[in-house]
């Protein structure tokens, strides 16, 4: 579970990281990120009806909201994603879209082995 403050809520919110943020596109899944966009790392999650019925729908829903929760503290602060799930995400497996993830946060840079944190400067 995505802890409160870590929640896009509004649609609004969704809007300004969609329109305004960087996007990768995988397989499964579409991943939306805006930088500095506030004091805390967000995340929201996009399943429409093209995914599946609703059963299909909130099982992608619980498996993306676990991945993500896992790498919000990797992620730069004041950044917000949004994924959006594509239908292919109905029959992939947690370990697949965990890779497809993983894949578009390193494409955009946010994946903490790609960051280019120098360290401290001596």
């Amino acid at each position: 579970m995505l802890p409160a403050n870590a929640r896009l809520r509004r649609s609004e919110e969704f809007r300004a990281v969609m329109r305004g943020g960087a996007r990768v596109g995988r397989r499964r899944l579409v991943l939306h990120a805006l930088a500095r966009c506030g004091e805390h790392t967000k995340a929201g999650l996009v399943v429409s009806k093209a995914v599946g019925n609703s059963v299909v729908r909130h099982r992608v829903s619980r498996r993306l909201r676990h991945l993500v929760a896992a790498r919000l503290g990797t992620l730069p602060p004041g950044s917000a994603l949004v994924i959006r799930a594509l239908p292919a995400a109905a029959t992939a497996t947690s370990a697949e879209l965990g890779a497809d993830l993983d894949a578009a946060l390193r494409r955009l840079s946010l994946a903490p082995s790609l960051r280019h944190d120098n360290g401290p400067a001596v």
